[in-house]
């Protein structure tokens, strides 16, 4: 029987908070300029690492190098990419020994993981920041790789990437995100797309307004189980007057009001100038008789914000999904749905 990742979030307990960290003080170490790592090239060589839950088919490495490969760039696999310690990939140490190595290794131009699971969260403490600060590279996955993106965000300043990980579906849709953010330094707009088959109306990927507006920010998000579960770390960037975006797979609407609940008693849901939620894929009330929707659930703790907010835009467990950069200036607009960059994310 699988786990789940909420299931292994009860068993090791979301108080992941560092108690010591090797490489810098456990305080006030926040970055407050940003970082962009150079954009990506035809021939560059991709770090390819494990951070979180372990694989069990060897056959998902195959498939990443492949992708990469299509992409015009060559992989370099990470010496303990095919670990395990139950259901991690690997010891702490070994996989942010595989963090850390891709970062110093000068023939390595841009990191990507394999997949989620669970797991970053804790070796967030065993992360050499001055050696990521000294070396700028682009780092991209989602689900549980949001806290080690929005950690190195916020230690490093260094803009991070909540997009594919190497067993994602690579597709024309996705790939294009990929390719213009981090190969060409676009700045761009992402809207869903507008496409209604042979129906008389729009049926799939629509957005549900929460308040109108525009808004401006630095953008910062990511899987909200995970980002949750950092709260009251020392690994959390500055939320103030920031445009989060969460997204989240296989929790009842009640876990999302719980944990919605807990981001407004942090203070960190009043700090935001917009907010944006992706998709909840297989959230649903479950047993629970009389159960609020996920709509009344952001209608209660988001629409009293008085930000320009909405819900259901292509980010999270999706074929269909924008690469979403942290850490960069970016406008949003609740009446279209629309989250336009203000900067290019790489140099």
């Amino acid at each position: 029987m699988s786990i789940t990742r909420r299931q292994i979030l009860q068993m090791v307990g979301a108080g992941i908070a560092a108690t010591q960290v090797p490489f810098a003080t456990a305080s006030g170490l926040f970055s407050k300029t940003t970082l962009k790592p150079p954009r990506l090239k035809a021939g560059d060589t991709i770090g390819l690492i494990n951070p979180a839950g372990a694989t069990f088919h060897r056959d998902d490495v195959a498939v990443a190098e492949e992708t990469l490969a299509a992409l015009g760039l060559k992989m370099k696999a990470g010496k303990h990419l095919l670990d395990r310690y139950g259901y991690l990939a690997g010891t702490d140490a070994a996989r942010a020994a595989d963090v850390n190595a891709m970062y110093a290794d000068p023939d390595i131009a841009a990191i990507l993981t394999l997949r989620g699971g669970w797991g970053c969260n804790r070796i967030l403490n065993l992360l050499d920041y001055k050696s990521i600060t000294k070396h700028p590279k682009i780092i991209m996955g989602y689900s549980d790789i949001t806290s080690l993106l929005l950690a190195i965000t916020a230690r490093t300043g260094m803009v991070t990437f909540h997009g594919p990980v190497g067993i994602s579906t690579w597709n024309e849709y996705s790939t294009d995100f990929v390719k213009r953010l981090l190969f060409e330094a676009q700045t761009y707009s992402m809207e869903n797309p507008h496409d209604i088959g042979d129906n008389l109306t729009q049926t799939k990927n629509r957005i549900l307004p929460i308040s109108l507006g525009r808004a401006r920010g630095k953008l910062y998000g990511g899987n909200l189980s995970v980002l949750t579960a950092m709260v009251g770390s020392d690994y959390l960037p500055d939320f103030k007057d920031s445009l989060l975006f969460l997204e989240d797979i296989g929790e009842n609407i009640y876990r999302i009001d719980r944990m919605l609940t807990q981001l407004k008693f942090a203070g960190i849901l009043d700090q935001l100038s917009g907010f944006v939620f992706g998709k909840c894929t297989d959230c649903g009330p479950g047993e629970d008789y009389g159960s609020l929707t996920l709509e009344e659930v952001l209608d209660d703790h988001i629409k009293p914000l008085g930000i320009p907010a909405w819900y259901g835009s292509m980010i999270g467990h999706i074929s269909d999904k924008f690469t979403m950069p942290l850490g960069v200036e970016a406008e949003i607009d609740a009446e279209k749905g629309r989250i336009t960059l203000l900067e290019s994310a790489v140099i």
